[in-house]
């Protein structure tokens, strides 16, 4: 079977990298990463040889690492390569966060992947990022000073992908046709509610097309639900149910668990929670006493005290997970999950080794793509790769303006903590009240016009 070449850039701990990997369809010949630590996680791996080929390490800022330099190592000419990977980090895009703002654009990890691409010329490049980055703006106007006048174009949301989407298609040569998915990796079977955003570009004008999720709700089927199709062309709705946190840890071995722990005031609260619940299950003295002014907010505070459950999915995985507000304490024991149990949530394969400190542990799985992910990817693109191989590479003749944005069910909401009074407990996940209505909106799609939003400097 034809193998492909990848290059892989902000490569981390290599969740998209081992997902691909793992289709058997590619062969990675270099990758591109800033931390010391994650680049000795790669190289640690690779000379145990757990990915396909061994490739080389090119350690630093990328915006001080030339890609023409990265190609004559590995010794491809622009236009050969296969395929580049990877997931700028963009924190100021993350809805979990306050937003920020790019200023100057071309200057962001954004568009150093986009230079990358450039230089190289790859038949398809993949970028995962938050799904904050659809929304996100140019600049941003804080919401205190809107209303006086209407938002400039940079200020629109959406700007910042549309900028970087004309500047896709106005590259010398020929420019990239892109497609985005709005993605949650636990309706593809990882045990795990993590939104993510795929951007799938090509130069062939091919339209790409990512799978309908393969797992759902249990809940719903039971309720009578029309389940979500395994694939476009099957006419038999079919849905697995979505796994739990309990079937990620089942069967893990691990004699001497790595924490990262919580202190011991966090854990006397902590200590009193039942699996499934959180800060609301404390009398309220001890949730004044414990949160502090968070006990006056208003919303986004299901993770304060949070012990999880089995029952359900994992939570989106933090950098560290000792942290009182975002806390993940194990379901059955009073303390943080293990950099092992964290692994096997991202579903990095037993045999994979981490590098660094136990922060950086943390933080590499932590910020990792989950490599289910890497697996539906990698076979959507070997895929188009395949049916271009076969047209011998030819372009097709429709050139679309913009690019495709579809929306597949990535907002998964598992269940209600609180509502009028009523602290709602998971328990054994049969109670009618702790669950949410099944979504109304599955599929979406749309197309977006790119359009200068800002002047060129």
């Amino acid at each position: 079977m034809q193998t492909y070449k990848t290059i892989s850039l902000f490569s981390g701990a290599m969740g998209l990298d081992i997902g691909m990997h793992q289709t058997r369809r590619f062969e990675l010949v270099a990758a591109v990463e800033k931390v010391p630590a994650f680049c000795e996680t790669i190289r640690l791996n690779v000379r145990k040889q757990r990915l396909s080929g061994t490739p080389l390490v090119f350690e630093g800022d990328i915006s001080n690492i030339d890609p023409h330099e990265v190609m004559a190592a590995v010794g491809l000419k622009p236009g050969e390569l296969d395929v580049l990977v990877g997931g700028p980090p963009c924190q100021s895009y993350s809805t979990a966060g306050r937003r920020g703002t790019t200023q100057d654009p071309r200057g962001t990890l954004l568009w150093q992947f986009l230079r990358f691409v450039e230089a190289m010329r790859p038949k398809i490049f993949v970028m995962e990022n938050v799904r904050g980055l659809i929304s996100a703006a140019l600049r941003h106007r804080p919401i205190s000073e809107r209303g006086a006048k209407p938002l400039e174009p940079d200020e629109m949301p959406g700007s910042v992908v549309q900028m970087f989407s004309r500047d896709l298609q106005a590259m010398a040569g020929d420019g990239y046709h892109m497609d985005v998915f709005e993605v949650n990796s636990v309706n593809y079977g990882a045990p795990q509610i993590r939104e993510r955003v795929l951007f799938i570009g090509n130069r062939f004008n091919a339209r790409v097309d990512f799978p309908t999720p393969t797992h759902g709700n249990p809940a719903d089927q039971e309720d009578g639900v029309q389940p979500v199709q395994s694939s476009l062309l099957d006419p038999e709705p079919k849905a697995e149910p979505w796994r739990s946190l309990g079937d990620a840890l089942s069967g893990l071995v691990d004699p001497d668990p790595r924490v990262m722990d919580f202190s011991e005031r966090k854990k006397s609260f902590l200590s009193l929670i039942p699996p499934g619940s959180n800060w609301r299950s404390l009398p309220e003295e001890l949730q004044r006493e414990s949160m502090g002014k968070a006990w006056f907010a208003k919303g986004g505070r299901s993770g304060w005290w949070r012990r999880l459950t089995t029952d359900l999915p994992c939570p989106t995985l933090v950098t560290l997970p000792n942290h009182a507000s975002t806390s993940l304490c194990h379901p059955n024991e009073t303390r943080a999950l293990s950099v092992r149990e964290y692994a096997r949530i991202q579903e990095f394969p037993d045999y994979w080794e981490f590098s660094g400190t136990l922060a950086e542990q943390y933080t590499q799985i932590g910020n990792a793509v989950p490599t289910r992910l890497g697996v539906v990817a990698g076979t959507v693109v070997a895929e188009t790769l395949d049916k271009l191989q076969d047209r011998r590479w030819k372009k097709y003749d429709t050139v679309r303006e913009g690019f495709r944005l579809v929306y597949l069910q990535s907002h998964i909401r598992t269940r209600k903590w609180f509502k009028d009074g009523k602290t709602f407990v998971w328990g054994d996940g049969q109670d009618e009240d702790t669950r949410y209505a099944a979504p109304k909106t599955k599929q979406r799609v749309s197309t977006l016009r790119s359009c200068a939003v800002m002047q060129d400097g």
